[in-house]
């Protein structure tokens, strides 16, 4: 499945200046938990998709939020010289077509 088919938002913004967070939040326990169970493929996806090693990837599942939380380094600090995105809300897009 496609996450952008299963999740409820998808989204992106700064985990303070040098750090980018993902949030995908699901509809419901049983997306969630299919999710939760696929935390390893969704860290390799995510490592290769932002050029990342997985060792500097976190990915959270909280099932209290039915909501899973990624967390990588920003290539380029927040709003330093090159930075296109200085609030990180555009970085969420290659997130979309990840098949879980």
């Amino acid at each position: 499945m496609r996450l952008d088919s299963i999740a409820k938002v998808i989204r992106s913004k700064n985990a303070g200046p040098c750090l980018l967070t993902l949030d995908v939040m699901l509809p419901d326990e049983a997306t969630f938990a299919y999710v939760a169970e696929r935390i390893g493929a969704l860290r390799g996806q995510v490592a290769l998709r932002y050029g990342r090693s997985e060792n500097e990837v976190a990915v959270l599942p909280f099932a209290p939020a039915l909501a899973v939380k990624i967390t990588l380094p920003r290539e380029i600090v927040s709003g330093d010289v090159g930075d296109r995105d200085v609030y990180g809300a555009q970085q969420h897009a290659p997130l979309l077509d990840i098949e879980l």
